[in-house]
């Protein structure tokens, strides 16, 4: 299967987004130090200039267009087959969880996950007459090199981030989570839970559980930071109905019909750090020791990825560098669509 239109010229694409200035930030008198060079994709930094695909806030486009630029044409690309994935990555305190929307609660529609969802299901109801859908999320998080279940019942709910035991504690007995690769290259989790839904309201409602069960803690940087990788994923699964119109109902009929199946990974990172800034130690220090390690990795796979000089030469992609890498691998690589939101603070 080709690719087409927009998604020729990279499958990987990467966007900046500045936040704005917080209320600690301006009583403490900073100045934006960032600056987006007008009518082009480029942020200036004192003399450094850098250019990306896209730059949204500050005096960029506004971040409102980010999701109709960035983010749907990957929905749509979902009901043609392709898989997806999109992160937010940068330093702690830069904005990735309110970017990506991992953080919903009281049903506040704010991010890009909760765009996704309304995106997906308005497109559904559309369709629906000619295609059946079934739909599957599942929720995770990677913290120290570990894969923990979100949505997982039997779990305790939150431990005590304050002392140092952030995320949820893991039930005697129950087998740890497992990365596996099925002969015909799909990813899956063994031990996950994967759950069905049918509405919007279904799918919000697990993305919150998911949300409440996160492993964050406090740092010097930021009183709320993520201490783990989470990963929302949707797995969209669509066959077209039989026309009776165009066929006779026969055996060979139902054999031509598409089945498709596809998935969509929203990540939220967890901030990169520099342990002297956030005046990290013992628990706090091996988490961001953890943290950065995935990080490279990621950083080395979309370095491979991105570069097409590599690609032509076949060069290795280290996705077994690490789990999250891992995780991604059929997400990534091949005909999959990815976008970087690289969150920057001004």
């Amino acid at each position: 299967m080709e690719a087409t239109g927009a998604s020729e010229d990279c499958c990987v694409k990467v966007a900046v987004h500045v936040r704005p200035l917080i209320g600690d930030e301006k009583l403490q008198g900073c100045k934006d130090c960032v600056t987006v060079i007008q009518g082009k994709p480029q942020v200036q930094i004192g003399t450094h200039s850098f250019t990306f695909d896209h730059v949204y806030g500050s005096t960029g486009s506004p971040s409102s267009s980010m999701f109709e630029e960035c983010i749907v044409p990957l929905v749509d690309g979902l009901f043609q087959g392709y898989n997806a994935t999109v992160l937010a990555y940068g330093q702690t305190g830069s904005g990735k969880t309110y970017t990506m929307g991992t953080s919903l609660k009281d049903g506040c529609q704010t991010g890009i996950i909760p765009l996704v969802m309304n995106a997906l299901f308005s497109k559904i109801e559309s369709l629906k007459h000619q295609i059946e859908f079934q739909l599957h999320v599942s929720f995770i998080e990677i913290l120290k090199e570990e894969v923990r279940d979100l949505l997982d019942p039997t779990s305790l709910n939150k431990a005590d981030t304050a002392n140092g035991n952030t995320g949820k504690v893991n039930v005697p007995g129950k087998p740890l989570i497992q990365i596996r690769e099925s002969s015909n290259g799909v990813i899956t989790l063994a031990g996950s839970t994967e759950v069905g839904v049918s509405t919007l309201k279904e799918m919000a409602a697990y993305l919150e559980q998911g949300s409440l069960s996160r492993a964050t803690g406090s740092t010097n940087m930021n009183n709320q930071s993520s201490r783990s990788h989470a990963i929302f994923t949707i797995t969209l699964e669509q066959m077209h109905k039989a026309n009776p119109i165009s066929g006779d109902g026969s055996l060979n009929d139902i054999m031509s019909e598409g089945y498709l199946c596809a998935k969509l990974h929203l990540v939220d990172l967890a901030g990169s750090e520099r342990a002297k800034r956030t005046g990290s130690d013992g628990m706090r220090f091996k988490e961001g020791v953890h943290i950065n390690k995935g990080l490279l990795a990621l950083g080395n796979v979309i370095s491979a990825l991105g570069d097409e000089k590599k690609r032509k030469e076949g060069v290795h992609v280290p996705y077994r560098d690490s789990k999250l890498t891992r995780l991604l691998q059929d997400s990534l690589g091949g005909n999959s669509r990815t976008v970087m939101i690289a969150c920057i603070s001004p």
